[in-house]
Formats: structure tokens, C-alpha cells, sequence
């Protein structure tokens, strides 16, 4: 008996936990309608404008960071260069958005994780520790800054 997990099977299960924390909860580990689209369905541009804390960015910046952070995996892994980028130009730069602007956002996001979704399906094997510790990142980078974005409404409402 092998001690192997079968590529497949670590791809179904990546692929049912990103559905989980983007699109459509399963149970896994999210309550219903909790995932991130379904969170950021229910926010205005005002409210997404709106920094959560003094020392915290708005909404926005939250949503923007991590469409930055899957655009950054993605391009890293497709081309093997692993560049510096400038992480915090993000949270200096977002702030106040118009309802355009905040739809510019959600659909960025959402073009970047199918980016990520087909960069799962176009591997066909998992052979180093970086590229499942990357895959698993993306999931709980996500669901940090998911956490986030829901205790900020839990104070802006």
C-alpha cells in the first residue's frame, strides 16, 4: 500500500476548499453564506472605504492585498521566478472608493482566483513541499484575511 497521496486527490480537495472560502460553503470549516463573495456581496463602496481600526486599512485595501497576493503566487509558480514585490503599496495606496472602484476590486479578485483555479488544474503533480505549501497557503491566507473583513462588519454595522 502506498503512502502517497494520489495528485488527484490532493487537487479535488484543494479545489473543494478554495470553493469553500471563495464561492460556496461546504461545510469544511465556513458557515453557511460566509464565504468571501458571498461576504463581499454585502458590502457597500462606503463601507468598504472604511478603515477597520487606527492601525488597519479599509476594506478595499483587504480585498486588493488579496487579489495582489494570488496574482503574485501564480505568476511565481508559472514562471519559477520568485521576484520582490512591494507589499505594502497597497495599504498605503487604498482608501476611499468610489462604487465603480469597488466593483473594479470585487472583479479583479475574482479574475485572480480563477487565474489561481486554473493553475491548480494545470498541475498535473504536487512534487515538492513548496508547491502543496503554496497551495495550502493560498487557503489560509485567504481565510485569515476573510476573518478580517468579517469582524470589520461585525463593527461597522
Amino acid at each position: 500500500m502506498s503512502t502517497q497521496i494520489l495528485a488527484e486527490h490532493f487537487s479535488a480537495a484543494l479545489f473543494a476548499l478554495l470553493d469553500e472560502t471563495f464561492d460556496n460553503v461546504q461545510g469544511f470549516y465556513l458557515d453557511g453564506g460566509t464565504s468571501l463573495f458571498e461576504t463581499l456581496a454585502t458590502i457597500s463602496a462606503a463601507q468598504a472605504s472604511l478603515p477597520v481600526g487606527s492601525q488597519c486599512a479599509t476594506l478595499a485595501a483587504q480585498v486588493k492585498h488579496i487579489a495582489f497576493y494570488l496574482d503574485v503566487l501564480e505568476k511565481a509558480v508559472r514562471t519559477q521566478q520568485f521576484e520582490q514585490n512591494d507589499w505594502g503599496k497597497i495599504w498605503r495606496e487604498t482608501s476611499v472608493v468610489t462604487p465603480a472602484e469597488w466593483d473594479e476590486i470585487k472583479t479583479a479578485l475574482r479574475e485572480s482566483y480563477n487565474r489561481i483555479k486554473t493553475l491548480v488544474a494545470d498541475t498535473p503533480e504536487w512534487s515538492s513541499e513548496e508547491q502543496i505549501g503554496g497551495a495550502i497557503a493560498v487557503i489560509a491566507h485567504t481565510a485569515y484575511h476573510l476573518g478580517e473583513i468579517r469582524q470589520a462588519l461585525c463593527v461597522l454595522q
